[in-house]
């Protein structure tokens, strides 16, 4: 009852091949749970413009990508949207179809939103479901994601189906015993899996043939199948992604394609009064991907909402303060958006503080094993390799210890779970826990926990080595000379108990853990007396009494660890003084937080950490609207409001201006996929949110699903971006301040296309400083606006 293969000629084999390839590329990874970093849901999209990716995903996954006109017209009514940024934004379009004038964009705006605007073209499952009234998507959704649960179980499952074997392999070994699709409705399926091509490229080529595809409705339709499948061809793409970092390559998400488009070919067969519509289908998929009037007219009310944050930042950047003398401490952060309230509130507390932002890894690309653990965590950007091991290894009878007590917990955790102990185990245990839900809700349960022992250098470092490395390092950081009494290299880390996102709270720059290590690591480097001689002849000048010392800044509670790694008595008393400036910050920066968090008043935000039932423990990085790099005295004494990415950069002390280039290709694209996934999931959140907190539940240690069964959730929880009555993140796409030479910004695009195409299309925005000012936009096509500073402002 189902097609068979038929000859298909080689030319058309490598077209159908391509167009796989292509929609796999349009998807964006996943990181898994254990070290979760934000992503650009739009990643495969970027080589297009927003109204273009807004036609493309609306065709694919039925989904809106801007907000709705009613939100563009708040924005216009209470002025964040002025009439300048609307002229400014209907100019910039290049679209003819776009509003002749600002008061047609403004009644566009105005009009009502249309209900059900956007809607995907339909897959064979879809259609069936109409003509047979099962629910053919769902009983996809939950057959393939009770398989791909066990399938990629990263240690959660007790019992796996098929471990290490390839994905399509496994799958037809399952599907051909599985008789849900059967008892459902699909009669003939186990057979037709049996039957199905035993390699992945066969079955997408007998699929693709038997559906009909044409060459240029191949690739929207694999895109449409892969978006079906949600966060599982997400974590597919994380698995090729580490593969590629490797050298090396994977197949998984090909593996999917196989699997979803069988189940297509399937249906076809099983419902043959759908074949023409699905041809009809077919059609619409080989046209053109083009926006629609409404779609570009809200891309350009978008960039007029883009434009509105952009003239308020713009005002606020009015020139550089006065450069103060030799700082008694200088506190690095991480340029996270958080730390930009800790350091404001820092500098408040006594003049003789500055604070430096840098990429929280600073600098030091490592592979760390914790310690009692030989899990290799990959402290640095996902976008490069490890290229320094560290480890906690504190000696055998210290590991022995903690490897016995975390085999205990995980015996324990089993017991719990096991089918024969788990009622007896509640009978038995359930008034001792009820107690502990009790301290837990009541934010009593937390315990406090000593440090690792100090991470080491596997193979430790050569003189010149570390005084290169060290070198490096502060070159990067623009920190060759004048450095403070105390340099405080702060990390940074969240804390939340009961949550399968905790990682995300982590450092992005250190692949979703804390900045622990790295900071301790660079701290003992620095004060190293080989690193120090070598310094110099390197062309950076410390000061023989400047000491380096290592913290942690926790962003849920604000409470600061600072790492006694060997420091001099000697300096105990300045040290009490840096602690006492750090908790008068942490107060102050409580008091401004405590504002925005529901609920919370000053003295209860620390303790939001603790409380398992808490939802909104923090609120991450919602907000973040800007990324400046330039010299602190830019943006000191300025209110940021916590809304910006602040990296210290001098271009003067920039030879060549390789730190430029490591900004822009580096910390500026990871800052993007931070802004944009923030976006994605709060325009979109049904298709690149993670849900709903309250029913998660967690799958493989890989993500999270909604409920029992179903597909995998990637992006933001939902209570991430909103406190229940309004969004706590404003969409908006990152606006990217730069304080260097106009040119030697466009050199750095000119080298760097993939990066250039984020600025180019729209997903990023581009300014020039001088002297704190902001002194020209970019254009696309490697070229700046005439305009100065008051005009960009007006």
């Amino acid at each position: 009852m189902f097609h068979t293969q038929s000859q298909i000629g080689p030319a058309r084999l490598m077209e159908i091949l391509k167009s796989a390839e292509g929609a796999a590329r349009a998807i964006p990874p996943a990181f898994p749970l254990e070290a979760t970093v934000a992503v650009n849901p739009f990643l495969g999209q970027t080589g297009e413009d927003l109204a273009t990716a807004a036609a493309r995903l609306e065709r694919v996954a039925g989904v809106s990508i801007l907000q709705k006109r009613s939100d563009y017209a708040g924005k216009i009514r209470d002025g964040r949207i002025s009439d300048e940024d609307l002229a400014d934004a209907l100019s910039a379009s290049a679209y003819r179809q776009k509003p002749a004038t600002i008061e047609a964009l403004k009644a566009f705006a105005a009009a009502s939103d249309t209900e059900h605007e956007s809607l995907p073209l339909p897959t064979v499952a879809d259609l069936a479901a109409k003509v047979t009234g099962i629910d053919w998507p769902s009983v996809i959704e939950k057959t393939f994601g009770l398989w791909a649960a066990g399938q990629f179980d990263r240690g959660q499952a007790l019992w796996s189906p098929a471990p290490g074997a390839e994905a399509f392999a496994a799958w037809r070994a399952w599907a051909m015993h599985d008789l849900t699709p059967e008892i459902a409705g699909l009669s003939g399926f186990c057979a037709h899996v049996a039957q199905a091509p035993d390699t992945t490229e066969r079955a997408i080529l007998r699929a693709a043939d038997a559906l009909g595809l044409s060459d240029a409705a191949a690739e929207t339709v694999f895109h449409r199948l892969y978006m079906d499948l949600g966060g599982w061809s997400q974590h597919a793409r994380w698995l090729l992604w580490q593969a590629e970092l490797a050298g090396k390559s994977d197949q998984t998400l090909a593996d999917m394609l196989a699997i979803r488009l069988t189940w297509e070919e399937a249906l076809l067969a099983h419902v043959p009064g759908i074949a023409d519509i699905w041809q009809e289908t077919v059609a619409a998929h080989a046209a053109p991907v083009a926006p629609s009037q409404n779609q570009i007219a809200l891309a350009i009310l978008q960039d007029a909402a883009d434009r509105g944050h952009q003239r308020r930042l713009i005002a606020d950047l009015d020139g550089a303060s006065e450069i103060k003398p030799r700082p008694a401490l200088q506190a690095a952060f991480c340029i996270d958006v958080r730390s930009e309230v800790f350091r404001r509130a820092l500098e408040s507390v006594d003049a003789r503080i500055e604070t430096i932002g840098f990429a929280g890894f600073f600098g030091l690309p490592i592979a760390h094993k914790a310690h009692g653990s030989d899990v290799v965590e990959a402290h640095l950007p996902v976008l490069l390799n490890p290229e320094m091991e560290t480890t906690g290894y504190a000696g055998a009878a210290a590991e022995e210890k903690v490897r016995i007590a975390a085999r205990t917990m995980r015996a324990w955790g089993r017991f719990r779970q096991a089918a024969v102990s788990s009622f007896a185990f509640v009978e038995a245990a359930g008034p001792l826990y009820g107690w502990k839900l009790v301290r837990d809700a009541l934010g009593k349960g937390g315990n406090p926990t000593k440090p690792d022992p100090l991470p080491q250098v596997v193979g430790g470092m050569t003189a010149e080595a570390k005084a290169d490395t060290a070198a490096a390092v502060l070159k990067a950081m623009s920190l060759t000379e004048d450095h403070g009494r105390i340099v405080l290299l702060l990390g940074h880390g969240g804390q939340a108990a009961n949550n399968p996102h905790d990682s995300a709270y982590h450092c992005g720059a250190c692949g979703g853990y804390t900045g622990e290590v790295s900071a301790r690591v660079l701290a003992v480097l620095l004060n190293d007396p080989e690193t120090r001689a070598g310094l110099s002849g390197r062309g950076v000048n410390v000061p023989e009494d400047t000491l380096f010392v290592a913290g942690l800044h926790n962003t849920t509670t604000d409470a600061i660890t600072i790492y006694d790694d060997g420091l001099p008595q000697q300096r105990a008393g300045e040290l009490r003084t840096v602690r006492d400036w750090l908790g008068a910050a942490a107060g102050i920066a409580r008091a401004e937080r405590a504002v925005k968090l529901p609920g919370s008043k000053p003295e209860t935000v620390a303790a939001r950490a603790l409380n398992w039932a808490e939802v909104r423990p923090e609120w991450g990085l919602a907000g973040c609207a800007a990324f400046i790099a330039a010299p602190r005295t830019a943006t000191a004494g300025k209110d940021l409001g916590g809304r910006a990415f602040l990296h210290s950069y001098d271009w003067r002390a920039d030879d060549g201006f390789g730190t430029l280039e490591l900004i822009i290709t580096a910390p500026v694209v990871v800052a993007s996929w931070i802004s944009l996934q923030y976006y994605g999931s709060s325009v979109a959140p049904e298709v690149f949110g993670g849900g709903n907190k309250l029913i998660h539940n967690v799958v493989g240690g890989i993500g999270v699903i909604e409920g029992n069964s179903g597909r995998l959730r990637p992006g933001l929880p939902w209570q991430t971006l909103h406190d229940g009555e309004k969004l706590m993140h404003e969409p908006l796409r990152l606006s990217v301040m730069i304080e260097a030479p106009r040119e030697a910004i466009l050199d750095v695009l000119e080298r760097h296309p993939g990066v250039r195409a984020l600025f180019d299309n729209g997903w990023l925005h581009l300014f020039a400083l001088k002297d704190g000012k902001v002194d020209g936009r970019y254009l696309p096509g490697l070229a700046w606006t005439a305009e100065g500073p008051a005009d960009l402002a007006a």
